[in-house]
């Protein structure tokens, strides 16, 4: 996203006036989901200037500094655990753009993760395919993870404090028969460039 990152973080960029992750706060609490937990890394200072306490929007909203180094997905959710666990809880991805519904969300009881999937975009690989309501590793049609999801503390069991990515522990997950998944088909975007910011700006959008 440089140049556009830096001086802004990418979940403060906006579309059609609002910043991407003021939305996700608006619609989080909409959903019913108001304690929420903000992951800062780069230039985080200013989502924490820019979102405050949370109060304005009916939400409790506490960060977590990543800094001085990101902790990648996994791990920055590991950090914050005692403020979630044992859940389950809902992770949104901030640099994403979804009509999503939030408060369809759910994680069944054999469970430790649940993954929104969505048709992969041109732009982009597929992650994982889906069986009978489970995520798959492997499968005739693979989807992209969407950047949301549900989880369990004991998707994390034996994780250690550091830097460590989502998808090997998914893929634990799955193998072990824990991760269930759905396919959306409604409007979402990875805001991944500035011509994808540009582009989601030039059209309506939900």
């Amino acid at each position: 996203m440089r140049p556009l990152t830096d001086v802004t973080p990418k979940p403060l960029l906006r579309v059609h006036g609002q910043s991407l992750i003021e939305r996700h706060v608006v619609r989080l609490v909409g959903a019913g989901i108001d304690r929420i937990v903000i992951n800062l890394a780069w230039l985080g200072s200013q989502i924490r200037e820019h979102l405050g306490d949370g109060a304005r929007y009916g939400a409790s909203i506490s960060y977590s500094d990543e800094a001085p180094r990101a902790l990648e997905t996994a791990g920055g959710i590991f950090r914050v655990l005692p403020h979630l666990a044992p859940g389950p809880f809902a992770v949104v991805a901030g640099d994403i753009y979804t009509d999503f519904p939030l408060e369809t969300l759910r994680l069944d009881a054999a469970r430790d993760a649940h993954l929104v999937l969505v048709p992969t975009p041109g732009y982009l690989k597929g992650d994982f395919g889906i069986e009978a309501g489970e995520a798959k590793a492997a499968a005739a049609e693979l989807h992209t993870f969407s950047g949301i999801a549900v989880y369990r503390a004991a998707f994390f069991a034996d994780c250690v404090d550091g830097v460590f990515p989502l998808k090997p522990l998914m893929l634990r997950s799955m193998a072990a028969g824990r991760c269930s998944a759905q396919l959306y088909t409604g409007f979402w975007e990875d805001v991944g460039t500035p011509e994808r910011l540009a582009a989601i700006n030039g059209r309506r959008v939900p």
